[in-house]
């Protein structure tokens, strides 16, 4: 925690203690029971079978409040720490349901970020394939500039590397990055932006399109295409490849029977895609609160079943497909003790203060027995443990003594 600056760790302390989510930079401050989950990832899959050409699919289980996007969030930093490119979704109805595939390519397309520094992070980055395409397109530059080429010289090499983008699966996909490279080059803004309209799957317009050899429509029937092509073309811009992080925010029982059917039938392809040869260099992390989507009896239910049966392990198993947070965290209460001592020097750091160890470990102590003993249904005791504790935190700070979890209700 050295490296912790106030300023940081007081963003950190404000988004934990308003909402109870994790801040999208910092979350390694206060993790606690990841580290040989992730450690897996880290060696079984980024750095070994995702880089070399595989495909994987994991379904990470977590109720509410119970830790998903945390997980998720330190996947991400392991995944730009081996040069892989990230898009995290958050999957809800209107802006990217599951049930309509068009919606969740554009959401990946606009949520894409190339490996990030924290600076970088904590200055608000845009995201999306058109940055992306600018910054990678920048850098390349610089790097030309840097062997000493320059005019001409330098079209031509930037030139040469455009012509040697190929076995992209879409030709559409790939004319398209062409131009949008060549239209960067040409500094004609105009041409850029057209082309990463429909890039960003936000609409297609034949004759303003067609001059770029984008023939077809995103859509539907051409989304998996399109995400295939996306990671193609990651590791021909010479990128580990893509990491997809898809986080469910709505409960599937909210959906029609048709738009569920329809959900159920592109996960299961999904699944299935993560085996076939065409299907390269992407790691997929699909999140939700439970399993109760699959509670039917038709054949779809069943054929996800099978495939989501197996239990992912960073000791025994870690080929299978679940991973329950709930049981990779072990034991309730000592869990969140740890969370709570770190989470503790955070808010130190953040507001230049100093608690009593003793105080501070009776504190914390009680706030982790009320939490888990509060806990129903599926409200996370987790998040409910680390809103508690910077309340208390505050209390403590302004009063001069630490409060109970009797006088804060």
């Amino acid at each position: 925690m050295n490296d912790l600056t106030q300023k940081v760790a007081r963003r950190i302390i404000e988004t934990v203690g308003a909402h109870g989510t994790p801040p999208e930079y910092g979350v390694q401050y206060f993790t606690s029971g990841l580290d040989g989950y992730l450690q897996t990832i880290e060696e079984e899959y980024l750095d070994g079978y995702i880089k070399d050409g595989g495909a994987v699919f994991k379904l990470v289980v977590g109720i509410y409040g119970g830790g998903k996007t945390h997980f998720l969030y330190c996947t991400r930093d392991l995944a730009w720490k081996h040069g892989f490119c990230v898009s995290y979704v958050m999957l809800k109805s209107g802006e990217s349901p599951f049930y309509s595939l068009d919606k969740v390519y554009k959401a990946i397309a606009t949520g894409l970020m190339a490996p990030s520094t924290a600076d970088e992070l904590l200055s608000g980055c845009e995201k999306g394939l058109p940055s992306f395409m600018r910054s990678w397109y920048a850098q390349k530059r610089r790097e030309y500039l840097e062997l000493g080429l320059a005019g001409e010289d330098l079209r031509n090499e930037i030139l040469g590397f455009i012509d040697g983008i190929e076995g992209l699966e879409s030709i559409s996909f790939t004319n398209a990055i062409k131009h949008a490279i060549r239209a960067l080059l040409d500094g004609n803004e105009d041409n850029f932006l057209h082309i990463c309209q429909w890039l960003l799957g936000e609409g297609f317009e034949r004759k303003r399109h067609a001059r770029f050899g984008i023939l077809q429509r995103i859509d539907k029937s051409t989304a998996f295409s399109m995400i295939r092509s996306l990671a193609q073309l990651l590791t021909r811009l010479e990128y580990a490849g893509v990491l997809i992080l898809l986080d469910e925010a709505e409960r599937m029982a909210s959906l029609s029977s048709k738009n569920r059917e329809q959900h159920l039938n592109n996960l299961r392809e999904l699944i299935d895609e993560c085996g076939q040869t065409g299907f390269q260099n992407i790691l997929i992390l699909y999140a939700v609160p439970n399993e109760n989507f699959l509670d039917g009896r038709t054949q779809v239910y069943e054929a996800l079943r099978q495939r989501l049966e197996t239990h992912f392990d960073d000791r025994v198993n870690y080929t299978g497909v679940k991973i329950e947070l709930e049981k990779v965290v072990g034991e309730a209460e000592p869990f969140l003790q740890d969370v709570g001592n770190k989470l503790a020097k955070v808010y130190q750091i953040a507001y230049q203060c100093q608690f009593s160890k003793e105080d501070l470990d009776k504190l914390i102590h009680e706030l982790a027995r009320s939490s888990y003993e509060r806990k129903f249904m599926d409200i996370g005791y987790k998040r409910l443990f680390v809103q508690e504790l910077v309340k208390a935190l505050h209390i403590y700070r302004k009063g001069g003594a630490p409060p109970t979890p009797a006088t804060m209700e």
